[in-house]
């Protein structure tokens, strides 16, 4: 039992037209001389010195069964095996590489077609031994090696719909039937492409071919032996998955069979009764011919001997034996005819007489080809006016979709429908008058083609209406969404919106398709298509909706962190003096600076809490999902600690630090108990204040390098508030979270490492930093207290008046000088509150000091390089020999007389 269907030829001039539509065929390989069909293999008639090298051919192009049978089984030592044999074959359209697969999966040499030719290779029904014997399994790491099973021999039969042989399908039904007949595995060759079509499947063949089986060599499940027909689709590109393919040659099967006439007792079985289905998909063999020749490497594995494994799925049919059973053996006992290899010759004659005797498979009579040629030249002549309504209209789609601007034409049904009737009547009135028969058949075939052509346009109309739709929803949207945003207040219903452009949408999508439909084709039903566009505006409505709830969030942070950023810096502002715009209220309680972080984590929560409420209140009127609020909160919360941990690093910044560091320090040395300003005296405890006020401010730093409450004394409970991840949450609601420690473990962080603000280097080195601060700040309160020590005496004052009270006239009876004063007078006061005389003296100190080590310098520098000089040197070196002069290097940096080392000394 054999073949199922015959594969759409891609050759074929009745689908291909013009050449649309043609595929590449798999490569040749050439194993047959030039022009010769299979010229290596021993044809029918070569007499009893026959070439069995390579096989032989069973049946020729003539019909003719080839007696020789028995000997080529005994040259390959088939006949002693027995019943230890199995015989397979290949069955498709011609040209579709049934040769080249089984050339590839046996290791036999049957001749392939030249792609210079492209011609008929196969004639009639070729038979080969299998050459291989293990095979090692690509996809396991090279290392399964598995024995295929013994005596397989391999039937390659002439391809179907070939041009040479044009309308005459005779020999293609009963080389079918002989191959379903006598095979265990019956091996449908078929593209990808051919799955589901009709003629090109050759199912009117079939159903024949089945029917003719049934009745001849099928008496019931029980005694006939079972076969598989094994599906094997090339060209697969993985578009449409496999299970569905399957489906679809399982349901088309199933039809057929259900539509035959069978014999009395026989009318409610089923295929699977009698068949088992296997299924797999090759890859193309010319884009992809490493990936073509793995699969079929592996393929070759399952050619061995094996069983179901269980009853149960005995009990089933096994229908599919792909998917999980991909890696079964297909030769199971159950296809087997269970005739000894000495008596197949005799018995594949028998089954070919029979074949050929038989009257259900002859031609069709003279009326029956001239209705068909008359038939054919009417609807050609019918889809001219047809074509020439309709191309216009496709080239408009077609270029609508090359550009990515859909487009939905006007009035299409109605001119669909026109140009169909108008069609259908001609070739009613034309060719109504021939065999009735034949001309329902191809009235049938023509409303097929009509009606291929109108589904195609049809269907791009109606995905355009989609396409138009979606975009015209999706921009209605948010046109809708910004003119509530401009309007008082900002607030809108966004859920009402969506609402009403959604049934907007649907109206016109719904005008639309219902002015597309075709009256009279029970493919022209947009109830489905209506549900998948509603579908797809409640896919983008959520999509909007996340979109506007994502710009509701980041609203919301916004809002949290700016009152982070007032309501923190101010908590942090508070461990300065308070004064100076610092931000410290200047009266009342400062706070406890211990409890600066529990401060702070309290007005961050209750920052946050609130931020919540605002969110889920705006987020009711989106009609969001509690996932999806859940969700947002969620993000929120990480989000905000985000915010939070940057107002930290600012605030607690190098140089922000120092800055509150000294305000804190200035406030408890400068300022009493009371807040007034200390005025320093030579009796104050200078000392006993400072040591105070540098370790109350040191005490700080460890303070503010983590982040711990005081109330519990450990770090805030930041993973229970943050919360688990909500099962809504998608890849993309988590990808510009940035990882939290101790809430994200697979980051490696822990709590305590995100909470620690300072580290140990950064707290010494901004300790050290603070004492030569505090220090400068100390000497200097010394340096005024020692200034106030000397009192001026009463009594000076009045002697300077009175002995000054001419120049102090004179002064302010002249403007100039009387200005002059006051400006000296303003100057003095404002030196003097900001406390900049000693600053002042010691620039002024500092400054003497560089301008006399400068002139030495020069002077040095003079006396060495100027002719003078050195004739100066010269002279105070002679006359120091006994005068006791000094050299000039022997002078320091002061100009005095530097100590001589012995060594100089002795020289």
């Amino acid at each position: 039992m054999a073949s199922l269907q015959s594969p759409l030829s891609p050759t074929s001039p009745t689908q291909l037209g013009n050449g649309a539509g043609q595929r590449p065929s798999a490569p040749r390989h050439l194993t047959a001389p030039p022009g010769a069909m299979n010229g290596h293999f021993a044809l029918v008639g070569d007499g009893e010195d026959m070439n069995f090298d390579h096989g032989i051919q069973v049946i020729d192009e003539n019909k003719e069964f080839n007696d020789n049978l028995n000997a080529y089984l005994q040259h390959e030592a088939i006949v002693p095996a027995g019943f230890n044999y199995h015989l397979i074959s290949v069955f498709g359209s011609q040209s579709t590489g049934k040769s080249t697969l089984l050339n590839t999966l046996f290791g036999t040499d049957f001749g392939v077609m030249s792609e210079q030719d492209r011609k008929q290779t196969t004639k009639g029904i070729w038979m080969s031994k299998n050459k291989r014997k293990e095979v090692t399994s690509p996809k396991k790491g090279g290392g399964v090696t598995l024995r295929m099973a013994d005596n397989i021999l391999v039937m390659d039969v002439e391809g179907t719909d070939g041009r040479e042989r044009g309308e005459d399908q005779d020999f293609e039904r009963k080389s079918a039937l002989f191959a379903l007949a006598t095979s265990e595995v019956l091996i449908v060759n078929l593209w990808e492409t051919q799955v589901g079509l009709y003629q090109g499947a050759n199912m009117g063949l079939l159903k024949t071919v089945f029917e003719v089986n049934l009745q001849l060599f099928l008496k019931d499940s029980k005694t006939i032996p079972r076969s598989l027909l094994f599906f094997v689709i090339r060209d697969y590109l993985g578009t449409t998955p496999l299970s569905n393919l399957r489906q679809t040659l399982l349901s088309d099967l199933s039809r057929i069979w259900a539509s035959l006439s069978k014999p009395s007792g026989l009318e409610n079985s089923s295929i699977s009764d009698y068949f088992d289905f296997a299924f797999v998909a090759l890859p193309h063999k010319i884009l992809q011919p490493d990936k073509f020749a793995t699969e079929v490497q592996e393929l070759s594995l399952r050619f061995r001997e094996g069983d179901f494994k269980t009853a149960a799925r005995r009990k089933t049919g096994a229908l599919g034996l792909d998917g999980d059973d991909a890696d079964e053996p297909i030769l199971r006992p159950e296809y087997h005819r269970r005739i000894p290899a000495d008596g197949f010759s005799v018995y594949a004659k028998g089954i070919w007489d029979q074949i050929e005797s038989n009257k259900d498979l002859d031609l069709p009579t003279q009326q029956e080809l001239l209705a068909q040629f008359r038939c054919d030249e009417i609807a050609r002549d019918v889809l001219v006016p047809f074509d020439a309504a309709i191309a216009p209209l496709e080239a408009r789609h077609a270029e609508g979709a090359r550009k990515g601007e859909p487009l939905v034409l006007d009035a299409l049904g109605k001119t669909m429908n026109t140009v169909r009737a108008q069609a259908l009547q001609d070739f009613q009135s034309e060719a109504g008058r021939y065999h009735k028969g034949v001309f329902s058949r191809k009235r049938a075939e023509l409303e097929d083609k009509i009606d291929d052509r109108l589904k195609t346009l049809w269907r791009a109309q109606l995905s355009a209406a989609q396409k138009v739709g979606v975009a015209n929803f999706s921009e209605a949207v948010s046109a809708a969404v910004k003119n509530g945003q401009k309007k008082a207040g900002g607030q809108y219903d966004f859920a009402k919106i969506v609402e009403a452009e959604k049934m907007k949408a649907v109206k016109r999508f719904a005008d639309v398709a219902s002015e597309t439909e075709v009256k009279g084709a029970s493919w022209s039903v947009y109830e489905q298509d209506l549900g998948l566009f509603k579908k797809e505006l409640d896919e983008v409505s959520k999509r909007l909706r996340r979109e506007e709830m994502r710009r509701l969030a980041t609203r919301v942070e916004r809002w949290v962190r700016s009152k982070l950023g007032e309501s923190v810096g101010l908590e942090f502002n508070k461990l300065g003096s308070g004064r100076g715009g610092s931000g410290a209220p200047e009266e009342g309680d400062r706070g406890d600076e211990k409890d600066i972080w529990d401060r702070v984590w309290h007005v961050f929560t209750d920052s946050v809490t609130h931020a919540e409420e605002r969110f889920t209140d705006r987020a009711k009127s989106f009609d969001a999902s509690p996932e999806e609020v859940e969700v947002g909160l969620w993000r929120l919360r990480r989000k905000s600690w985000g915010a939070l941990r940057a107002k930290l690093d600012e605030e607690l910044m190098e140089g922000n630090l120092l800055l509150k560091l000294r305000e804190n320090f200035e406030d408890r040395f400068r300022y009493d108990h009371e807040g007034v300003p200390r005025i320093w005296r030579p009796t104050d405890d200078i000392e006993g204040i400072y040591t105070t006020a540098r370790q109350a401010t040191l005490h700080l730093i460890p303070l503010l390098s983590r982040f711990k409450l005081r109330e519990t004394g450990s770090n805030p409970p930041l993973a229970a508030w943050v919360g688990e991840a909500p099962t809504g949450v998608s890849p993309a609601d988590e990808e510009d979270l940035a990882p939290i420690g101790g809430v994200d473990e697979d980051e490696g962080k822990s709590l305590e490492e995100e909470m620690t603000v300072l580290g140990d280097a950064k707290q010494q080195d901004l300790s050290t930093r603070f004492k030569k601060m505090a220090d400068g700040v100390y000497v200097e309160a010394k340096r005024s207290a020692i200034g106030g020590v000397t009192q001026v005496p009463l009594y000076f004052y009045g002697l300077l008046l009175a002995l000054g009270w001419n120049e102090i006239v004179a002064v302010l009876r002249n403007p100039v000088y009387f200005i002059f004063l006051i400006l000296l007078g303003v100057g003095a006061y404002v030196t003097y509150t900001l406390n900049l005389w000693g600053p002042m003296l010691r620039m002024t100190n500092a400054a003497s000091a560089q301008a006399l080590e400068i002139g030495k310098e020069k002077l040095r520098e003079f006396l060495q390089e100027s002719e003078t000089g050195r004739q100066a040197m010269a002279m105070s070196s002679s006359s120091g020999r006994g005068g006791g002069a000094y050299k000039t290097d022997a002078l320091d940096g002061s100009g005095k007389k530097a100590a001589v080392d012995d060594e100089d000394d002795e020289i």
